[in-house]
């Protein structure tokens, strides 16, 4: 028979999302210190999962000189917490609330004639940065309409309408500078400023490079770089070795003792090998653990990893704390910068066959956040 220690609730004894600012500064640092233009913090995605207004506001304080976002919601955030400083925006629907974005000074990207029609339409004079695909096939204009696109910019300037400030791209394959499709983007990204210079546009704000290009290839610099994961600590790159800005803990909710063949959650997928001790921590799915990590993934405790068995659920896992035990209520670490031995962002990326920006991004809301 089995053996359960329950823990009774006490305030603030939850889970809890720790932000380390310093480590957003010291990337930020290093990060503008490679750019041979200015950096543009991008703080999309509530700054990739570390908090928008505090990335922000450090990054700014450290090197970088401007806030890029997607959406105009996320450019409105901004703005009522007081940040002025330029702040671009670059992924809406043609249908978005432009004069607003006027109104309140957010610069906008065009990626298409019909995004030209209505920014130009909307009260009010709008900041622009046309918007080139450079190789993706993603967002961006289509390279066969880029030259009509720079003729109306160019009407539309000539009418009061828009301010063409910038032209942007994004490069596809960065994070291996070896790759041609760089050099590919780079000559396309060169042809598309050589042709809106040639309809009479004078983009001050010229930018291609994020966090990968900002940090191998200054080819692609220009007049700035766009970074934004690299002031959290992820190199898609690989090549630099910045600071990791997030450690998630939770406590043990219960500790059982366990015989060996012992069936562990749902469908059974795990099965104890020897007699042990299960935790039990309430963070799941829901909260940004992937599902895909089952019997995979490991936490830290007692100093020691350990892993997690059976199938992460929506709102808890199970850990195997070993022969040893742990007393319901210990905290263990479920990510961090890997200082003391605990999983990182990475690791928890390579158990999930996807990327450290999706593990840090979708760390959800129930988890409490303090810096």
């Amino acid at each position: 028979m089995s053996a359960l220690a329950v823990l009774a609730p006490r305030l603030g004894s939850g889970p809890r999302l720790d932000i380390d600012l310093g480590a957003v500064a010291a990337n930020t640092r290093l990060l503008a210190g490679r750019a041979t233009g200015e950096l543009m913090a991008v703080v999309k995605a509530d700054g990739f999962g570390h908090g928008a207004l505090g990335v922000a506001r450090t990054a700014l304080a450290h090197g970088a000189t401007r806030l890029g976002v997607t959406s105009l919601d996320e450019a409105w955030a901004l703005r009522d917490a007081g940040l002025a400083v330029p702040l671009l925006s670059w992924l809406n629907p043609v249908d978005a609330d432009w004069a607003t974005a006027a109104a309140r000074d957010v610069e906008v990207a065009v990626p298409s004639l019909e995004h030209l029609a209505a920014v130009a339409a909307a009260p009010g004079r709008h900041r622009v940065h046309l918007h080139v695909d450079a190789g993706m096939a993603r967002d961006g204009a289509d390279p066969a309409c880029w030259a009509q696109l720079c003729r109306a910019a160019r009407r539309a300037e000539q009418r009061g309408e828009v301010e063409v400030v910038g032209v942007m791209g994004h490069l596809g394959c960065a994070d291996d500078p070896s790759d041609e499709c760089n050099a590919l983007g780079r000559t396309r990204f060169a042809w598309a400023l050589e042709t809106a210079r040639a309809t009479g546009l004078r983009p001050v704000d010229r930018h291609l490079a994020s966090t990968a290009a900002t940090l191998t290839d200054p080819r692609a610099h220009h007049t700035m770089s766009r970074v934004g994961a690299g002031l959290v600590g992820i190199d898609p790159s690989g090549t630099v070795a910045l600071r990791a800005g997030l450690t998630l803990t939770a406590p043990l909710v219960s500790v059982r003792r366990v015989r060996a063949g012992t069936a562990v959650g749902y469908g059974h997928a795990h099965r104890t090998a020897h007699p042990t001790y299960l935790g039990l921590i309430p963070l799941g799915y829901a909260d940004g653990l992937p599902r895909p990590a089952s019997d995979r993934a490991e936490v830290l405790v007692r100093g020691a990893r350990r892993p997690l068995v059976g199938r992460i659920s929506m709102d808890q896992c199970v850990v195997d704390v070993g022969p040893g035990g742990a007393e319901p209520g210990e905290t263990v670490t479920i990510l961090g910068p890997g200082d003391d031995g605990e999983p990182t962002a990475a690791d928890w990326a390579g158990w999930s066959d996807t990327i450290e920006h999706e593990v840090v991004t979708g760390l959800g809301a129930r988890v409490r956040s303090r810096t």
